[in-house]
């Protein structure tokens, strides 16, 4: 049997590629003689550089920044021809706080703005930005700030970092310098900034965001976007409402501001390392990620592989950590069974303690269900 493996990132467990060879190592246990190909596989989120790289190659170039509190970290640019490739969660990933330093009212954009910077400065013509797993809530504000378009109050001095701050956003002074460098959003995020369906209403409760804060933070955010369609000359007048614009804490909303192209991540990362002609040439597919629940099914990688499956008439199987998605919203999306390592060793916290360990003998079981079905 012909097997493609496909997985996502595991959260802060495991990259796409670690969980991808994780449910090789177990499904080989069981099933020797099958054929493995394995693909892993990004959103645009947490794990999107590593990839690409690993697909298409390129060159890193590595650049100083600050992470989502300003403390120092190292970034990365992948630079593929006249291309640039960044992740945003390099420099605003969750994964970079402890659960105790969460707060999206301070935590910075910044060092994403670095990054596109260096990668304008290497030459790039185009820089595709990856959304996702951020730890952030200021808009992309800390990000303007970094290329040179500053926000004030109504004293003219500077707002400090973060997202609250926003709420006191009188204009913006600067000009982002991009010199002429196309943008590109990848990310299959299609919230709107602001709003009960908005970056904070949405994703601020596990960025650390109280119900008051919710509340603060959508008014900043409102607040921001009428300065940018304000005095950013092209900016989308609609930008609160625009699909996407919530994506990464409202870094989509900055991005979008600076007349960034949306693209889906999924289908960029798809077309990019040639998941359509793995999938040819497959009998069984294998994705997964760290948690399966309803965002999944919204365009993220194993809605985007069971797509694809579903296209050639393909059984399309996911592993996750957890698993929160019922049997017949799974199945409505091409998705013949989801399998969890919480279940398979009897907690979450086992699931998180175990890491690839546990996904391998989660393989291994499911190998004995499926290979040579």
């Amino acid at each position: 049997m012909r097997v493609l493996v496909a997985p996502d990132s595991f959260g802060g467990t495991m990259t796409a590629r670690q969980a991808a060879e994780a449910v090789a190592t177990g499904w080989r246990r069981q099933a020797p003689d099958d054929e493995l190909v394995l693909r892993p596989l990004s959103d645009g989120g947490p794990g999107f550089l590593d990839v690409l790289n690993t697909a298409i190659g390129g060159e890193y170039v590595k650049v100083a920044i600050p992470d989502p509190l300003g403390r120092d970290t190292t970034g990365s640019v992948l630079r593929v021809g006249d291309d640039g490739y960044v992740e945003s969660a390099d420099a605003t990933g969750l994964h970079l706080l402890t659960k105790a330093e969460r707060d999206p009212k301070i935590t910075t954009s910044y060092g994403v703005g670095l990054l596109i910077a260096a990668a304008v400065d290497t030459g790039a013509h185009r820089v595709v930005v990856g959304l996702g797993g951020s730890a952030t809530n200021d808009g992309g504000a800390g990000m303007m700030a970094a290329l040179g378009a500053v926000a004030l109050d109504g004293a003219g001095a500077a707002l400090p970092y973060g997202g609250a701050a926003l709420v006191s956003c009188d204009r913006l002074a600067g000009v982002p310098a991009l010199r002429g460098a196309e943008l590109v959003i990848a990310s299959d995020v299609d919230s709107p900034l602001t709003g009960l369906h908005g970056a904070s209403s949405v994703f601020g409760p596990q960025k650390g965001a109280t119900r008051e804060d919710v509340l603060l933070l959508d008014a900043a955010l409102a607040r921001w976007a009428e300065v940018l369609v304000r005095d950013l000359p092209g900016c989308p007048p609609d930008l609160a409402t625009a699909p996407g614009a919530g994506a990464a804490g409202g870094l989509g909303a900055a991005l979008l501001a600076l007349g960034a192209r949306r693209e889906s991540g999924i289908a960029l990362v798809r077309d990019l390392i040639g998941l359509d002609a793995a999938l040819d040439a497959t009998d069984l597919v294998v994705t997964g990620e760290g948690s399966f629940d309803f965002q999944s099914l919204r365009g993220k990688v194993a809605a985007g592989v069971a797509a694809g499956a579903a296209e050639r008439a393909l059984p399309c199987l996911v592993m996750a950590g957890q698993v929160s998605v019922g049997r017949r919203e799974a199945a409505a999306a091409g998705i013949e069974a989801a399998y969890s390592v919480a279940d398979e060793l009897g907690s979450a916290q086992a699931a998180i303690d175990a890491g690839a360990s546990g996904l391998t003998r989660l393989a291994e079981r499911v190998a004995r269900e499926w290979s040579r079905r």
